[in-house]
């Protein structure tokens, strides 16, 4: 299948593409038999010729150009319908009737320029399809986010993100006030099940099937919450398929090089390290201990809390006893054969360092949070 799309270099454009491509290469496997020999990338600084040859050779066109912000209210028309014109005039010059999607937008039921624009270019594309026998979609996307958005352009998400990601103000005039937002990766899926017939048609019109109704102010407390996280550690909930989990990696992608990387508190003595790694609010926390060699950590007990022990590199010996028995568990772990070990509530436990030579790193889990009011660590030896 060969595959047109005009607007390439856009928001929606460039993360169709991408995905487009990695199928065509096989990097993606996650579309069934879907083949793509071709992605033929059209944008502003393309050739009317280029215009020509893809229009020849296109299988699927997804029309993705368009006007969102220009200086005078009158290119909305030229920007939005003026090319949506030219490109079925091209594909009618050389009688292809392949399927055409054409993105429009939910403004398209308001009475200001840009809606009338899109309702301009939904209606050539009906009268087109009613013409030519063309299948024709037509998506009224919502408010859309994610990476490679433009901030301070169209997109609210995409400047908040921008501006707290990069510690610049923002302004929130009515935290009140509801966003229909359609996250990037949805919008790419459910155009690639366009290709092959399965597009989610609502009447005359095509939507994104899942689309996150949020306020402001909140969007606003998530993205706070992100920014907070290398300092207090803390991993929001980010449940899978959630708004949460996709505006998180939204505001990633507008972090600049000194946030992408940040220090992490080292409780450095004697026998070694102890650094805390990532704390969540309903799972515990993540911890790297290190240990030099011969030493021995541990030596206590808890209550309610339990843990994890995964060594990683070097060779160590974990001991468990149960509080009031003699009886010892002995677990020999080694980074050559990875392993996790839990730490039994109740059970006074240690771990040994028995190189003489090489470090123990152990990644440590633990079900709760420390607390340092209610540690819930009793100190007695195995």
């Amino acid at each position: 299948m060969k595959i047109l799309v005009t607007g390439a270099k856009g928001f929606v454009g460039k993360n169709l593409c991408a995905q487009l491509n990695n199928i065509k290469e096989g990097k993606a496997r996650c579309y069934g038999d879907l083949i793509v020999d071709e992605v033929f990338e059209y944008d502003i600084d393309s050739t009317l010729e280029e215009l020509e040859q893809y229009c020849k050779e296109a299988d699927f066109v997804f029309n993705l150009a368009g006007v969102n912000r220009p200086k005078d209210p009158k290119e909305y028309m030229e920007g939005n319908f003026g090319f949506a014109s030219t490109l079925l005039n091209t594909l009618k010059k050389y009688h292809n009737t392949c399927p055409v999607m054409i993105s429009s937008s939910i403004q398209a039921l308001l009475d200001n320029p840009y809606g009338e624009s899109k309702r301009a270019g939904e209606q050539l594309m009906i009268e087109y399809s009613k013409e030519t026998g063309a299948k024709v979609l037509i998506y009224r996307f919502p408010n859309l986010f994610g990476k490679w958005c433009r901030p301070n352009y169209n997109s609210a998400v995409a400047t908040f993100c921008n501006n707290i990601a990069n510690d610049l103000p923002i302004q929130v005039n009515d935290p009140s006030v509801e966003m229909h937002l359609a996250y990037i990766d949805d919008v790419v899926d459910e155009l690639i099940a366009a290709l092959t017939g399965d597009e989610n048609q609502k009447g005359d019109y095509c939507e994104v099937s899942t689309v996150h109704t949020i306020k402001l102010g909140e969007i606003i407390a998530l993205l706070n919450a992100f920014n907070n996280q290398p300092s207090n550690l803390i991993m929001p909930e980010i449940p899978n398929n959630s708004f949460e989990k996709k505006l998180y990696s939204t505001y990633l992608s507008y972090l600049p090089k000194e946030k992408v990387s940040f220090p992490l508190k080292m409780n450095i003595d004697a026998r070694g390290s102890f650094t805390e790694l990532i704390k969540t609010q309903k799972c515990g926390q993540i911890s790297v201990n290190i240990s030099k060699p011969g030493i021995t950590k541990g030596q206590h007990w808890h209550n309610s809390k339990w843990e994890f022990f995964i060594v990683v590199s070097g060779h160590g010996l974990v001991q468990e006893r149960k509080i009031g028995s003699n009886e010892v568990l002995n677990f020999e772990v080694s980074g050559d054969k990875i392993e996790a070990v839990h730490m039994l509530p109740g059970y006074t436990h240690n771990i040994i360092n028995l190189s003489e030579t090489e470090v123990l790193v152990t990644v440590m889990w633990a079900n709760e949070q420390f607390d340092p009011c209610k540690p819930d660590t009793y100190f007695e030896e195995v």
